[in-house]
């Protein structure tokens, strides 16, 4: 009994350490990257994002992991969508409710989670093979490494285009913007310096 909780322990914490680093969506899968170049320019919109595909992906896998043996091959696809497209609406509605400006600012990229990779193939790989608890905390991790690689691309991005994280002054006074960091080609390069980051430090883990 005592081995078979400590292999339930490890079972958690290597799902969950997945979606952080080994398996991280953005560095290592390189999905949703419609999102983390889109929503990066500060800080605030990006860890928005990133607590609504938390939500979504979450409740998604809760729901994949519940109805799991009830679906059909032919239907299952329809039916992740649908389950996603339902938890979507909530949070989309949610945003214009009580953050109309956060919901101005995310524009058309909320909605567009409904077709995000993460969600559907978390949804495929995992809630649709696993019990509950393995599909509820492999969705914490894996939307817990996508809002932290969102954040760190925000914060990086903000960082040199403004001087400023959260609206708060960090870079001295005699700092210069850079401009393009807050257009299309700073999101670009931030991301592709990240990425080459990332691989450098895990060969030199391997």
């Amino acid at each position: 009994m005592a081995n078979k909780s400590m292999d339930s322990a490890s079972i958690y914490k290597q799902t969950l350490l997945a979606g952080l680093w080994r398996e991280n969506p953005v560095f290592r899968l390189l999905l949703g990257m419609c999102p983390t170049l889109a929503v990066t320019a500060a800080v605030k919109p990006a860890l928005t994002m990133g607590l609504c595909v938390i939500f979504v992906l979450l409740c998604s896998n809760i729901v994949v992991s519940l109805m799991r043996n009830l679906l059909k091959p032919h239907l299952r696809i329809l039916m992740f969508t649908l389950t996603i497209a339902t938890f979507v609406t909530i949070a989309d509605l949610f945003l214009k409710a009580f953050a109309l400006r956060m919901s101005e600012t995310l524009g058309p990229y909320v909605p567009l989670i409904i077709v995000n990779c993460i969600i559907i193939c978390r949804a495929e790989a995992c809630a649709s093979k696993n019990g509950l608890v393995v599909s509820i905390i492999d969705a914490l991790g894996m939307g817990v490494g996508f809002t932290l690689t969102l954040c760190v691309l925000a914060g990086v991005r903000e960082l040199l285009s403004t001087g400023k994280i959260f609206e708060a002054q960090v870079m001295p006074d005699w700092f210069v913007p850079w401009a393009a960091m807050s257009m299309p080609v700073g999101a670009f390069i931030t991301l592709g310096l990240l990425l080459g980051l990332v691989n450098a430090v895990s060969k030199r883990k391997a």
